[in-house]
């Protein structure tokens, strides 16, 4: 287990940790697990060896919390008693489990206090600890955790501005991982571009491109998540700068772009490594594929089609995904012909129509780099409002 690059903001804002690094512990922040190395304790041979306790954190921000478990991880041999004998009152299971960014622990730890819950990481560490130096300093009397060792911390390799402690609570860093592209695009902040920056953004991806030429208009109020303020609709902002503004305060790898992509500028697509197209300019929309096809690069084309009927709305959602071994269906799925003749002509655009939409394709997109499961391998899918039914096709 390697030492990474680390923000030292949970740290040294944290009363709790600056006490453990100050006491001379060697700590370390990552992946939303407070890492301890260095800790000495007793193998199955009577062998003092050093070994790393690992715990979940829980933060407010990059402040920590009072611990939401007592259980904590350790990497290293099962640990045991000065006369060798296994300590199975401490240890809970062992199993290698992979945590995620190079976090790999042996066995679960449960030694749970008296009135319930640690009160802070300082005495849950410590505690851990000094249950397995206690053993350890029977057999050598100079074994200790508290190395003091210097360590410049630097900055975490992330997007994010707050560790995603989401992730490490439901022990799914590796498969987070999977989302740590580099360049992911999203062609139009209409409402349901809008849905998909709202979930892109609680993903690793190092920069997330969003192309729009409009301003912030009041009907796009009614259909896009958040709240804008009447004072922020008078002034008339782009909806990149707009949408930036909300999201940078927890992703900064927002790059925006207040302008339309067409045929003279979709050479800024090359190198992405996914595009959302959530436009409705049939004329821009031809050439984007073409160029996305010509470069191998994935992407999903979404489509909503809702009418008035009876007094009643009904309708569609379509979803599709292309990739370089799979686009043959798009001339039957995507609608490229001139503008008046698309599934878009009444512009019916309802905000929790436009969530499912942007939520079903940011599922295809996921799917797509092995996050969620895909046993169907659907390139196309559709959800009928009347009938409640959600249809999925082109399967390879």
């Amino acid at each position: 287990m390697g030492r990474s690059s680390v923000s030292p903001k949970p740290i040294s804002h944290s009363p709790d940790l600056r006490r453990l690094r100050e006491d001379g512990y060697d700590i370390d922040v990552r992946s939303a697990y407070l890492i301890l190395r260095d800790v000495p304790y007793v193998n199955g041979r009577r062998e003092v060896r050093k070994g790393i306790l690992v715990s979940t954190l829980c933060l407010a921000g990059d402040i920590t919390q009072r611990p939401d478990t007592h259980v904590a991880y350790f990497a290293g041999e099962h640990p045991c008693r000065a006369d060798g004998t296994q300590m199975t009152e401490l240890v809970i299971g062992s199993a290698i489990t992979k945590l995620g960014e190079g976090l790999v622990v042996d066995h679960t730890f449960s030694q749970k206090p008296k009135r319930g819950h640690y009160v802070d990481y300082f005495e849950k560490m410590t505690t851990y600890a000094a249950i397995l130096v206690g053993h350890a300093r029977a057999i050598d009397s100079t074994a200790t955790a508290q190395t003091f060792r210097v360590d410049e911390p630097e900055e975490e390799d992330s997007p994010f501005n707050y560790l995603d402690t989401a992730s490490s609570r439901a022990e799914i860093n590796t498969v987070t991982r999977k989302l740590k592209l580099d360049d992911v695009a999203i062609i139009g902040l209409g409402g349901t571009g809008a849905y998909v920056l709202d979930n892109a953004t609680k993903t690793p991806v190092r920069r997330i491109h969003i192309f729009d030429g409009d301003k912030l208009s009041t009907h796009n109020a009614f259909r896009s998540p958040g709240a804008p303020s009447l004072e922020e609709l008078r002034q008339q902002l782009f909806k990149t700068s707009y949408f930036k503004q909300r999201y940078e305060k927890m992703h900064r790898g927002i790059v925006e772009h207040a302008y339309y992509i067409n045929e003279s500028n979709v050479a800024e697509l090359r190198g992405m490594a996914f595009v959302f197209l959530c436009v409705d300019r049939a004329p821009d929309k031809q050439a984007i594929i073409a160029r996305l096809l010509e470069w191998g690069i994935p992407f999903v084309d979404v489509g909503m089609g809702i009418y008035v009927r009876d007094g009643m709305l009904g309708g569609s959602l379509r979803v599709t995904l292309a990739t370089p071994v799979m686009n043959s269906h798009l001339p039957r799925r995507i609608s490229v012909g001139a503008a008046g003749d698309n599934e878009y002509d009444t512009n019916i655009q309802i905000a929790d129509l436009n969530m499912l939409n942007a939520a079903l394709a940011v599922i295809k997109w996921k799917k797509h780099f092995g996050f969620y499961g895909d046993l169907e391998r659907e390139h196309f899918s559709a959800y009928t409002l009347e009938t409640n039914l959600l249809v999925s096709e082109d399967t390879p």
